[in-house]
């Protein structure tokens, strides 16, 4: 972590929360904003990625709500959320992929090329 962040967070930040992934979110202690609202900023657990941030996380930080997001409130239909794995190994390669052998499946003849009149 950048020291300058872990200075401004030690002297200024008041800890609100953390995340499932260890992700930890602040609030300044005294300064507000002209608009009436304190910053808030999170300190990530380990790789600084923006998708790393849970969407409840998400809407507090861009004060969509004033709420802090209990971790024991689930919905049925709610997923669990993933960061974005573009670049790992984990990324999704769909059939054809270079780095899945390069080989698609061959073309079964329903296709009709378009051509302008």
């Amino acid at each position: 972590m950048d020291i300058g962040t872990l200075v401004h967070t030690w002297l200024y930040g008041r800890h609100v929360g953390t995340d499932q992934f260890g992700n930890r979110y602040f609030e300044h202690k005294s300064r507000i904003r002209p608009d009436g609202r304190r910053p808030r900023w999170v300190v990530y657990n380990g790789m600084v990625e923006a998708s790393k941030v849970p969407a409840d996380w998400h809407g507090w930080l861009h004060f969509s709500t004033d709420d802090l997001p209990a971790a024991d409130v689930r919905h049925e239909w709610q997923k669990e959320h993933l960061p974005n794995l573009t670049g790992t190994r984990y990324a999704y390669r769909p059939p054809g992929h270079i780095l899945r052998g390069g080989r698609r499946d061959r073309a079964t003849g329903d296709y009709e090329a378009w051509t302008p009149d």
